[in-house]
Formats: C-alpha cells, sequence, structure tokens
C-alpha cells in the first residue's frame, strides 16, 4: 500500500552511492529524509537484492499522462507530473515549447506556482529563441531572435524559478541573452541551433553549460564543418542532454558522447510530450498537431520528431542493457548531473543522509518495482 512510514529500513539491497555500489547495502528513511543510523521502531523491508538508486531528476520534460506542461492547466501539470514520478522521475522540470511571449509569461506564472509549492523543480524555456532552421516541433511563425530584454520578461515571468533557458546563440542577440542568463543564475543552453563551431565556442565562453538534447535540432558533425557538437562535447563546462529512446539517438552516438565527455557532463533526459505515459493517438506540442504511433512522436504536418514518449525508467534500462554503460555512470547522468546544475544536489541526486529519501527500486532486469518521494511510496514494491 502507497503511504509514508515514520521509519523505514530498505534492506538486502544493491545501493549505489556516490562512492560506488554497496553490496547487501540498507538505506534507512526517517520521515521524508536519509538517516544516518537506525531510529528505535524501524520498519523493515528486505528488497531481496533489488537495485536501489536515487529518484531520477528531469531536467527536460515537456507533460505526459496526456497532459501539456506547456499549454496546460495546473491541474494538467500535476497530471504529467505525477505519471513521470511513477516511472522515477522524482524532481521535474517543466519545459515550455515556443509560443506567443505573452502566453508564456502567464504560463510561466503558473508553473512558478507549483514550483513554490514543490511539485515541480523549476521552469525550462525551450523557445521562442530558436533558429527556424532547426524549429524540430517548434511553430515557425511563433519564433524570435533572442533579444535580452524579452529573455528577461520570462525569466522574470518565472519569479525566481527559471532554471534553464534554451537558445539559437548564433542568432542576433544570442551571445548577449547567454551573459544576461549567466548574470541571472539561470543556465544557458544551446539548441535548436544552426551554428558552426566557432559560433558555439563563442558561446560557451560566454557562459553557456548545457546543450539541449545533442545531435538533434542542430548541424551533424562533420570533418570539415564539425559544428556545435564537436563544441559542446569537447569543453569540460559543458553537460550533454542525451534522449535515449533508440529513436532520436543510435547507441553508438550515445557511446561517443559518454566517451568523450564522460559520465561527469551527460544527463539524460526525456525531451517528454504529452502522450509520455499514454496510448498511441493525436496530440498537440504548443500549437502543433502530433500524430504518436508505437510510441514515436512526429509533427502531422512533415513527420518531424515532435518530443518523445519516454520516462526515464526506460531510458535506465536502455543505457545499461542495450547500451552497456556501467550502473553507477547511468545513475550520475540521470540523478546527480541534472540534480547539480539545477543547484538542488544538497537536497537530491544521490543516496545521502540528510537528502530527501528519494529513491527507485529496480529488479535485476533494471524493471521499476518502487518509487519513494520524500518518504512516501509512490509505488510500493512489497
Amino acid at each position: 500500500m502507497a503511504g509514508r512510514a515514520d521509519s523505514t529500513v530498505l534492506a538486502g539491497a544493491r545501493v549505489v552511492l556516490p562512492t560506488g555500489t554497496v553490496e547487501n547495502g540498507r538505506v534507512i528513511v526517517e520521515g521524508t529524509r536519509i538517516a544516518g543510523s537506525t531510529p528505535d521502531g524501524a520498519r523493515t523491508v528486505d528488497l531481496g537484492g533489488h537495485w536501489v538508486v536515487p529518484g531520477f531528476v528531469d531536467m527536460h520534460n515537456h507533460g505526459g499522462g496526456g497532459a501539456s506542461f506547456a499549454t496546460g492547466t495546473a491541474e494538467d501539470v500535476l497530471t504529467g507530473v505525477r505519471t513521470h514520478r511513477a516511472h522515477g522521475s522524482t524532481t521535474v522540470v517543466a519545459s515550455t515549447v515556443t509560443g506567443d511571449l505573452d502566453f508564456l509569461a502567464r504560463q510561466a506564472g503558473m508553473l512558478s506556482e507549483l514550483v513554490e509549492q514543490g511539485e515541480l523543480a523549476g521552469i525550462h524555456f525551450e523557445g521562442p529563441f530558436i533558429s527556424p532552421c532547426r524549429k524540430g516541433a517548434h511553430s515557425e511563425a511563433l519564433l524570435r531572435d533572442p533579444d535580452p530584454a524579452e529573455v528577461r520578461k520570462l525569466v522574470d515571468a518565472a519569479r525566481g524559478t527559471a532554471k534553464m533557458v534554451t537558445l539559437a546563440t548564433e542568432l542576433p542577440g544570442g551571445i548577449e541573452s547567454v551573459r544576461l542568463l549567466a548574470e541571472h543564475g539561470v543556465i544557458a543552453a544551446v539548441g535548436h541551433t544552426d551554428a558552426t563551431y566557432e559560433q558555439t565556442v563563442a558561446a560557451i565562453e560566454a557562459g553557456a553549460t548545457v546543450a539541449t538534447h545533442l545531435f538533434n535540432a542542430m548541424p551533424a558533425l562533420g570533418h570539415r564543418a564539425p559544428g556545435p557538437i564537436a563544441a559542446l562535447l569537447e569543453d569540460e563546462r559543458v553537460t550533454v542532454e542525451l534522449i535515449n529512446d533508440g529513436t532520436h539517438l543510435h547507441p553508438a552516438a550515445l557511446e561517443l558522447a559518454y566517451h568523450h565527455a564522460g559520465a561527469g557532463r551527460v544527463a539524460l533526459i526525456t525531451d517528454a510530450m504529452d502522450a509520455a505515459g499514454s496510448a498511441d493517438g493525436d496530440y498537440l506540442l504548443g500549437p502543433l498537431g502530433v500524430e504518436v504511433r508505437d510510441g514515436v512522436a512526429r509533427l502531422v504536418d512533415g513527420g518531424s520528431i515532435a518530443g518523445s514518449t519516454l520516462t526515464l525508467d526506460t531510458a535506465f534500462r536502455r543505457a545499461v542493457t542495450v547500451d552497456k554503460i556501467p550502473v553507477e555512470d547511468v545513475v550520475r547522468s540521470i540523478s546527480a548531473n541534472p540534480a547539480r546544475l539545477l543547484g538542488l544536489d544538497d537536497r537530491v541526486g544521490s543516496l545521502e543522509p540528510g537528502k530527501d529519501a528519494d529513491l527507485v527500486v529496480l529488479d535485476e532486469d533494471f524493471t521499476l518495482k518502487g518509487v519513494m518521494r520524500r518518504g512516501a511510496w509512490i509505488v510500493d514494491p512489497t
């Protein structure tokens, strides 16, 4: 039965800690936090050798369960958040899509209230400041150059909850906008970009620190024109997002990113849209029609990939079983790294005393069996 026990010892588990995996380990939960010692009267749950890993941190997510973060009501957003929590994402940043600037500002105001209530971890503005050449599933009619004053308008509308803004930094105002974001403690992410290698280097020097879904919506890596991919992979200041759903990336591309960036600079994301955790069918992504067939979302007009239907438990399982990434490296990529980038690593992202009791239980095949958030079971493994 889902619910909170005041004190619980999760025993007999393979526990992934920042220092490595502990066989036959245990995690002590007291109230909403991880504890360092066992309190009197604690209930013991034997997990029978299952894995216990930190709750997943999804820093790029547009919705799920049939609900949109970008255009939905507060109740819609909560539906999407709960859908992803049930798949292990105990910390979720709400990503918008390109829209009218005034609408985005109003939506940010609503989302910021959910951040203040502890339901969301922050807001990511993806669009409208992106390249029409690499628009993906964004409405070209609503795209705009990254005017720093307009970027500031959205950041201000988020009332201190804006965590990231994706920009095509080669556009007029791009570098100035990167500097503005860096000055305000908001991540400037390079994405939906047609930038050259040199232009991307300039953006990094100005303060850009994230690659939005690396490889997707940007020029391919070329031997004469290496483009943004080479610049983003080679710079140790940059963390690269990867969508590991088997559609957005070939396994060799994912391996390339891990090899060149290292596990400490990879963030596994969903880039999920409304259909994540839901059925195939017809959806909207902002104003654009999307058709989901066999779990793959594509624009009705043109057939471009339109986000994903991915959940992070699937991304984790694929990374270990298909891509053969070590479990500890996957945990860094799916929990610790995004928590650090978002400035939340004092509370989430690893299993350490004093942090929120956010964790995921996986069986030997890395199938999700349990999810705990702040000491309460969302999915009970027993």
